[in-house]
C-alpha cells in the first residue's frame, strides 16, 4: 500500500518565513492573513487590490462626482480664510483685528473699496478682493449661512463652472454699485454675490410661474432689501449692484425649459456681466 504525499507547506509571497494555507482567489499566489483584502468574491493579495483600484485622473472623477456642491464649498472657505487672515494679520495699525466695530484695519483698508481710494492708487484687485472681506463674526456668519443655502439650490442645477460665473458676476456688480452709490466707507463683503444669486434664484422661481413672496427665497430677499435702507452702515450699492448683476445673468443662464437660451449663451452672459461691471467701476473712478 503506498502511503500519503505528506501535505505541501507554502509560505507568503511577500513574507517567506511565514507559513500559510490561504491563497488569493484572484491570481493564486499563497499570502497570510496581513496580505490578503477582503473583496466582494474572496480575498485578494494587495497586489491584485492595487491593481484593480481605478486610476489617480477616475479617482478624482469619482470623488468630485460625490460633492455636488464643490464650487460653495471652496468659495465659503476662501472667505472665511480671508477673515482669519486679516483678524491674524491685523490687531492695531488702523484699529480693528476680528470683530471690531466702528474701525477698519490696515488689512481692511488694502482689500476693501473705497471710490476715491480707488482713484488714486488703480488698486482694481479691490474689486474682487472685497467680495471676500468681512467686518466682523456676524457679517461673515450671515453671507456664510445664505451663500451655503443658495449654493445647495442653485450649483447643482447650474453646474459647477456656470455657478462660479454667476457669482463673481455678482461679485463684480456689487463692485460696481459699491462705487456708483457708497462713496466715503470702506466697503466689503461678500453680500453683493449673495444677493446677486437670491435674485437670480427668485427670478428663476418667478419664471415658472412660482409666487415668489410664498417661497424662502423671496421672503429672506424681501427682508434684507428693507434691512438695507433701514439699517445703517449696510452697502446699499454692492447690494442693489449685486441684484442687478444676478437677475441679469439669470434672465439668460436660468430661462424657462420652453423658451431655452443657446448653450454658449450661458456662458457669455455672466462674462458680459461681469465686464460691463468692471468697465462701470473703472468710468466710475476715472
Amino acid at each position: 500500500m503506498s502511503l500519503p504525499h505528506p501535505p505541501t507547506i507554502t509560505h507568503c509571497f511577500r513574507h517567506p518565513d511565514r507559513e500559510t494555507g490561504r491563497r488569493c482567489t484572484r491570481c493564486g499566489k499563497p499570502a497570510c492573513s496581513d496580505c490578503l483584502i477582503q473583496a466582494q468574491v474572496g480575498s485578494h493579495c494587495v497586489d491584485c487590490a492595487k491593481a484593480a483600484q481605478p486610476d489617480l485622473k477616475t479617482r478624482v472623477k469619482y470623488a468630485s462626482a460625490k460633492q455636488p456642491t464643490l464650487i460653495t464649498y471652496v468659495l465659503m472657505a476662501i472667505n472665511i480664510a480671508v477673515f482669519v487672515y486679516v483678524g491674524a494679520k491685523d490687531t492695531s495699525t488702523l484699529g480693528g483685528g476680528i470683530g471690531s466695530k466702528g474701525q477698519v484695519s490696515y488689512e481692511q483698508f488694502r482689500l476693501g473699496l473705497n471710490r476715491e481710494i480707488l482713484h488714486q492708487t488703480h488698486d482694481w484687485y479691490t474689486l474682487v478682493t472685497s467680495g471676500f472681506l468681512h467686518f466682523g463674526v456676524l457679517h461673515i456668519a450671515l453671507n456664510m449661512y445664505l451663500l451655503y443655502l443658495l449654493g445647495q439650490l442653485l450649483e447643482r442645477d447650474l453646474g459647477r463652472a456656470k455657478f462660479a460665473l454667476i457669482y463673481f458676476a455678482s461679485l463684480l456688480g456689487g463692485s460696481a454699485g459699491v462705487l456708483l452709490l457708497n462713496q466715503n466707507a470702506i466697503s466689503g463683503g461678500a453680500s453683493g454675490a449673495v444677493f446677486g444669486l437670491m435674485a437670480a434664484a427668485a427670478l428663476s422661481m418667478h419664471r415658472q410661474g412660482i409666487n415668489i413672496m410664498q417661497t424662502g427665497i423671496g421672503r429672506t430677499l424681501a427682508i434684507n432689501l428693507v434691512l438695507t435702507f433701514v439699517i445703517g452702515g449696510i452697502s446699499i450699492g454692492g447690494h442693489i449692484g449685486g441684484i442687478v448683476a444676478g437677475a441679469a445673468c439669470s434672465a439668460v443662464m436660468m430661462a424657462p425649459k420652453w423658451k431655452p437660451a443657446p448653450k454658449w449663451a450661458t456662458y457669455a452672459a455672466p462674462v458680459a456681466v461681469g465686464l460691463i461691471a468692471i468697465i462701470v467701476s473703472v468710468a466710475v473712478t476715472g
